[in-house]
């Protein structure tokens, strides 16, 4: 008697229960859908996966600054920083070299690295005064493309990191080439000025670039 005076009691609850949960649909969480790549018969072209709308661009690649992203002015690599040369940029270029770079070019760029002396080719050194006398730009270009043998690194390498890369192998190359006549009249090789950073091998930089040429300025936009 007990058990069913409960049931009595419970009984309407339940009821109401029912009749509530009866009510709700599963559309909301069951919707149908396309797996991608899919056939659909909807779209004239029988595509389920839309194209983007024309001039769609993703999210952080507006890459408004041509000249951030390719070296070039024009078809021509250019010869300045996009942004100052610091202490920091200089110590992040030696970081990602010394990671990506050195096991074929070598800690000093000369290509004594690791890789040639398993049967790869051999690079050349970025002492020869060809490659002293390119234009950063093509550093930072052939980082990006990849040149000859050497592979591409623009998946691997973030595009400031590969200009901080291009400084730090221009810092190398004035580290291996210095000369007294390079050091202004009246300061010791052993003490850089104060505007000077020590970036290792030896060798000092500017710690802020100078300035690009006004016309090129506009030009790269």
């Amino acid at each position: 008697m007990g058990a069913t005076r409960n049931l009595r009691k419970v009984l309407p609850a339940l009821l109401a229960l029912i009749a509530i949960t009866a009510g709700c649909r599963l559309d909301m969480h069951m919707q149908p859908y396309y797996r991608p790549m899919a056939k659909s018969d909807f779209f004239a072209d029988d595509r389920s996966a839309r194209l983007p709308v024309e001039g769609t661009v993703a999210r952080g690649d507006l890459r408004e600054d041509t000249y951030f992203y390719t070296g070039k002015i024009g078809n021509a690599p250019g010869d300045y920083m996009p942004f100052p040369v610091t202490k920091e940029v200089l110590e992040r270029g030696r970081e990602r070299f010394n990671i990506y770079c050195t096991p074929c070019h070598g800690r000093v760029g000369d290509g004594n690295g690791f890789i040639p002396t398993r049967g790869f080719r051999k690079p050349p050194s970025f002492h020869i005064d060809r490659l002293r006398k390119v234009p950063i730009g093509y550093l930072f270009d052939v980082d990006t493309n990849g040149f000859g043998v050497m592979p591409d690194y623009a998946s691997q390498i973030a595009p400031r990191d590969r200009w901080c890369i291009a400084a730090y192998i221009r810092a190398l190359q004035l580290s291996q080439n210095a000369t007294s006549s390079d050091v202004p009249a009246g300061q010791d090789m052993k003490a850089p000025p104060p505007q000077f950073r020590d970036i290792g091998n030896g060798a000092t930089l500017p710690e802020v670039a100078p300035a690009p040429p006004a016309a090129a300025e506009g030009e790269h936009k």
